[in-house]
């Protein structure tokens, strides 16, 4: 359940409980933000939300009413208008959407026909990830519940999807929408002028599309003094890992790690001491325990080497193996490769088995030098980002933690040994190999 030590503006009205059910919505000011967007119209409701300089939740950081700007005018295009939220929540560490759709769905339908207004949207559509399927149920009951109190005036389609995390990337999202295989398009074009169904199209996260009748409320400017300068207002932090209370906290950009982990999230049990933190969900590079107070807004998270991405801030003790957690990081990336584009499709693979020989020492200080090399490689190549967070996430932990790297080759093994907090925990990706390190040794 969702947390806060500041006024909540995505779940407020939430605390005391879901909102799921229209009138509980409607009791604590449920669509008086589309009402007001409807009575300032298309250009002035944009103009708000350009004002509130709000940027996507959903781990790019792109301004949404820049984001929209791009798009033709209705008079202008051709083709229809869509807007497409992506409700694809796969990224590891990322909890929060699922969280806004199970107890304020409503939230995030008006903020759909808010935007949907705004840029004058002919359709809409919500692309979920096919495992939420109870948040499907939820988001569903909810829809037929505005539809049938008249206030849903663009038509709302929800499309589940089939369990791809290349389907969380934009393109990818927009080819499995159209009945095709997902897989990232070649940009440009892009999505915002030749977007679904070769139609300008805006896309945008749950959170993102949630936050904006809170801004339609506020007002553009008042929402903009929220949280520091180029990261205006609060964020649904999803805490995890190595933390007493895990959860999704709502907080104002630029509040600390420090603050989310352990005034929020009571710290490490067992009074262990912090590691490392992974602040955007893994495909966020790590960054290491002395950076606990550092502010979580976009830029200062970058300018410390990192992304704030999603805001999956994963919490990480001094038990764990880094070495075996940037295996497993690898290991999914390389699973979830849509193959498409060589320097993913091989790289993710090279990467993840020169990882897998480190952990195993039976790799050469050579070959740890190789995988930088790879990671450079893979780095800015790729069709999407897909390669490059698994390439930027393993770089990270070589170059904040390469000693426990080097003392795997020097040692010959883990010199965690059994006491690591990752050790017995197997991805599917571990079960492909078990044969063929076992034909590996005996060679």
């Amino acid at each position: 359940m969702a947390k806060a030590k500041h006024p909540i503006l995505v779940l407020a009205g939430a605390e005391q409980g879901d909102l799921r059910a229209l009138e509980d919505y409607r009791r604590v000011g449920g669509y008086a933000s589309l009402e007001k967007a409807r009575k300032l119209g298309p250009g002035a409701t944009l103009e708000q939300i350009k004002q509130a300089a709000l940027r996507g939740r959903g781990g790019a950081g792109f301004q949404m009413g820049q984001k929209a700007s791009f798009l033709p005018s209705p008079g202008q295009a051709k083709n229809p208008i869509y807007l497409v939220v992506n409700a694809d929540e796969s990224e590891p560490g990322a909890f929060k959407d699922r969280e806004i759709i199970n107890r304020v769905p409503h939230r995030l339908i008006e903020g759909i026909q808010i935007a949907a207004l705004a840029i004058g949207a002919e359709r809409c559509f919500v692309y979920i990830r096919g495992e939420y399927l109870s948040e499907y149920e939820v988001l569903s009951a909810a829809l037929a519940e505005a539809e049938a109190a008249k206030l849903v005036s663009v038509p709302i389609l929800v499309h589940r999807g089939a369990g791809a995390y290349i389907c969380g990337e934009e393109t990818a999202l927009l080819e499995s929408l159209e009945g095709k295989r997902g897989q990232p398009r070649s940009k440009p074009p892009f999505p915002a002028l030749v977007g679904l169904y070769n139609s300008p199209t805006l896309i945008n996260n749950v959170e993102t599309i949630a936050t904006v009748p809170k801004v339609i409320e506020l007002g553009g400017e008042a929402y903009a003094k929220i949280g520091v300068k180029d990261s205006t207002g609060t964020r649904l932090f999803s805490l995890s890992g190595d933390v007493v209370r895990g959860g999704n906290y709502e907080l104002p950009h630029g509040t600390s790690f420090r603050e989310l982990i352990y005034d929020c999230g009571g710290g490490i049990a067992g009074g262990r001491k912090l590691k490392a933190i992974i602040p955007g969900g893994s495909s966020s590079p790590v960054l290491p325990a002395d950076q606990v107070d550092l502010s979580m807004d976009f830029d200062s998270v970058q300018k410390a080497g990192s992304f704030l991405g999603s805001a999956s801030v994963i919490v990480i003790d001094e038990r764990a193996c880094l070495v075996q957690l940037a295996l497993r990081i690898s290991q999914f990336y390389m699973n979830e490769s849509c193959g498409k584009c060589t320097p993913c499709r091989e790289g993710t693979r090279w990467i993840e088995m020169i990882l897998r020989k480190i952990e195993q020492g039976r790799a050469s200080m050579a070959e740890l030098d190789l995988l930088s090399d790879v990671c450079d490689r893979v780095l800015g190549k790729c069709l999407c980002a897909l390669g490059d967070s698994d390439a930027m996430a393993v770089a990270s932990y070589v170059k904040h933690f390469r000693a426990e790297f080097e003392a795997h080759i020097e040692q010959g093994g883990c010199p965690y040994g059994d006491t690591s907090s990752l050790v017995g925990v197997r991805s599917p990706v571990d079960e492909i190999y078990r044969g063929r390190i076992g034909q590996e040794a005996a060679l």
